[in-house]
């Protein structure tokens, strides 16, 4: 990893000590061409970065630690000009693009018939999972950060709320636990943590945005973030059948499927914005949970999945044997993850880059305080915490610190929060710091821990 990260920093440093000298000389405008190296530059740092998958960690842990060393390298002579590439507005567009993309295709993930199957279980976990950490948030950090805004505390505890839901989940698939009902509640109460986290950090942002703080101003935020999410659902999937059936018979490939569900993605996510004064993520998360694979039917079905069909048909093998159920398993798949699939390729360029642009926002210098660094450590607590007891409140004989543990990790739902906090001007470069340490200590420490809980569930 470090003879690839020195071969690309030599192949880097020329081009960018060329452009440092440029803005040097009074030359403030950075090109467009330098931009898109640089946009280049940071996806090679975020491949770079997942290569922690390797040692079972997320991808999105080395593409934030890799966007910290890519930040680091202002430091050296030469290479200050990446101080401005940290506040450009199209890089930072791009990373907008990017976390908008990663929400929309955790709805699709998801669904609403998803959410019902779990549950009242999964329900009250997702309720505690969230009502713990952010009571727990906002006053430990307002004993150990005395003097910030009410908002600060606020935002850091309506932080602590995420729960990763990929994270979780690919933790249990390698695990080979995925079928169990403690990972069906977890991965069904991480869903709805993602709605309730998001519907928290409407209602806050909002509080900051209208800078006063009433039972009428909340009990309104509240109602508007509601309002905007139930009307989603419902319009949506009364649009979405339609629409297809429409469009479809304009063109019924591929290009029209995806031309469709990324229009509900950005219609929604601009809605969310100028019609309920919401984050865009709220509203492509929104378009994500309504669309379901029985709304693309009127489109021609994958290139694969129609020919394995074909092969079953032409074979003239039995229906009933077990290869065939195969196949026809193998085409189902094909059919109901087209969209997500492909959705997945557009992302794989723009969702690395909002992780690698977090990174390096983080101000190192922070990290040179030790009181920092503890109330990082402090709050770090409060999130493990508050998500492991959430796992003891139902009943019934299941394994509660598995469940428990499987609510801990932040990963890129915490990151969001945070960009969010920062882009409205309430989260600081120590609040930030702080965030990125929780989200990296419970990212990092629970996927080991619940190896650990797993295997001796197994002796």
């Amino acid at each position: 990893m470090l003879r690839v990260l020195s071969l690309i920093s030599l192949a880097f440093f020329p081009f960018v000590a060329l452009a440092n000298s440029a803005l040097v000389e009074g030359e403030s405008h950075l090109s467009f061409p330098l931009v898109f190296f640089f946009l280049v530059i940071m996806l090679l740092f975020a491949r770079i970065g997942a290569m922690v998958e390797k040692i079972g960690q997320p991808a999105v842990l080395g593409e934030l630690l890799f966007g910290v060393v890519l930040g680091i390298l202002a430091l050296f002579p030469g290479l200050g000009i990446i101080e401005n590439f940290k506040v450009n507005e199209f890089i930072r567009d791009i990373a907008e693009i990017g976390v908008i993309l990663l929400l929309f295709r955790t709805g699709l993930e998801s669904n609403i018939g998803e959410m019902k199957k779990v549950g009242a279980r999964a329900l009250v976990v997702a309720l505690v999972g969230v009502v713990l950490p952010f009571i727990g948030g906002y006053f430990v950090s307002k004993f150990l950060l005395p003097g910030y805004d009410f908002n600060v505390y606020l935002f850091i505890g309506a932080t602590l709320t995420a729960t990763s839901v990929g994270i979780t989940a690919r933790v249990f698939k390698d695990l080979g636990v995925l079928k169990t009902d403690e990972a069906k509640i977890v991965l069904g109460a991480a869903v709805i943590d993602d709605v309730l986290g998001l519907l928290i950090l409407a209602i806050v942002s909002g509080i900051v945005s209208s800078g006063t703080v009433s039972l009428a101003t909340v009990g309104m935020l509240t109602l508007k973030a509601f309002l905007f999410l139930a009307g989603a659902i419902v319009i949506g999937q009364l649009l979405a059948p339609r629409l297809s059936q429409i469009f479809s018979k304009v063109h019924n490939g591929f290009g029209m499927k995806m031309a469709i569900a990324l229009l509900f993605c950005g219609a929604f996510a601009y809605g969310a914005e100028a019609l309920a004064g919401l984050a865009p993520i709220v509203g492509a998360f929104a378009a994500g949970l309504i669309l379901d694979p029985v709304h693309f039917k009127p489109f021609a079905m994958p290139h694969i999945s129609s020919k394995i069909r074909r092969w079953i048909k032409e074979s003239g093998m039995n229906d009933d044997s077990k290869i065939v159920e195969e196949m026809h398993a193998v085409a189902n798949d094909e059919e109901h993850g087209h969209v997500e699939n492909y959705i997945d390729q557009i992302s794989s360029f723009f969702v690395p880059i909002f992780f690698v642009y977090t990174g390096m926002q983080v101000n190192l210098q922070v990290f040179s305080d030790p009181k920092i660094v503890g109330i990082a450590l402090a709050i770090s607590a409060v999130a493990f915490v508050g998500k492991v007891l959430c796992g003891y409140s139902i009943g019934g004989k299941l394994n509660k610190k598995l469940i428990g543990f499987g609510m801990v990790p932040r990963g890129e739902v915490g990151l969001i929060f945070a960009n969010v906090g920062k882009q409205i001007g309430v989260v600081d470069d120590q609040v930030f710091a702080i965030v990125v340490i929780v989200v990296i200590l419970t990212t990092l420490l629970t996927p080991p821990i619940l190896s650990e809980i797993i295997k001796r569930d197994k002796k």
